[in-house]
């Protein structure tokens, strides 16, 4: 006889249309929100890392601690790995001296080695297997690298590439609109188009908050940081309370 599927519910949220129009403007606000922190307060770079660093790690704590899915408590999380993964990318690119590509390549190399070691342990990258505090452990540090590498990338698209930040837009959307033509019309893996289309939301963020608040002689609107993070955050917190979350399922 047939073991009857088991089903419990996951600390994460179903991946739906509402997921993915939150994740972008939540990535949206991690670039204008960092930029504001490091420099529009001209804290710098490595004082807003730490700063932002310190929130990451105590809504990583409360949301692995957390006995089910809040979405509130998620997407806190979310804006949390965003606005470091800005810091931390514009550390590395500038302060460093890597530069957009060597900071580029490494937080690649990074990412894909959490991915590597993610699956080495406990055989799945899916959303739906994230039933464990170390699954969700591996899930966040997976996050953390690939919005920086996001960053990292959509300044390389815009600045070196010299597409400016509408080109850059326009490429990373483009590309997001490829992902979801495989995701109804192919058969490729639902888990590798998932973290495909949840790496670029991040390049794509990081374009359009640049594109929000640089200067007009750069190509941006010269939108204020603190009143585009404002009006950014409000519209996700509208966002969460319109479209209803509920957590993913996973399946034993």
């Amino acid at each position: 006889m047939k073991t009857p599927t088991e089903h419990t519910l996951t600390k994460v949220p179903e991946v739906t249309f509402a997921f993915w129009l939150i994740k972008i403007v939540a990535t949206t606000l991690g670039e204008t929100g960092g930029d504001a922190v490091s420099m529009s307060m001209h804290l710098g770079y490595l004082v807003g890392t730490g700063i932002f660093a310190s929130i990451f790690l105590v809504t990583v704590i409360a949301q692995i601690k957390a006995k089910k899915f809040h979405p509130f408590l998620y997407w806190a999380t979310i804006v949390a790995t965003t606005t470091v993964g800005t810091t931390l990318a514009d550390f590395t690119d500038r302060s460093l001296g890597i530069g957009y590509a060597g900071g580029s390549s490494l937080l690649l190399a990074l990412l894909l080695g959490s991915l590597y070691v993610w699956h080495r342990t406990l055989g799945s990258v899916s959303m739906s297997t994230i039933s464990s505090p170390k699954a969700e452990a591996f899930y966040w540090i997976t996050i953390m690298f690939s919005q920086t590498l996001g960053t990292a990338l959509g300044d390389w698209t815009a600045d070196t590439a010299g597409l400016g930040y509408t080109g850059a837009a326009l490429l990373f959307g483009g590309l997001l609109a490829l992902i979801a033509a495989a995701y109804y019309w192919t058969s490729l893996s639902r888990t590798l188009l998932f973290w495909a289309a949840f790496i670029l939301t991040r390049p794509l963020g990081a374009v359009v908050g640049d594109f929000l608040d640089k200067p007009l002689n750069a190509g941006g609107l010269a939108l204020s940081r603190y009143s585009a993070s404002a009006a950014l955050l409000t519209f996700m917190l509208i966002a969460i309370l319109l479209f209803r979350q509920r957590a993913a399922r996973t399946v034993h």
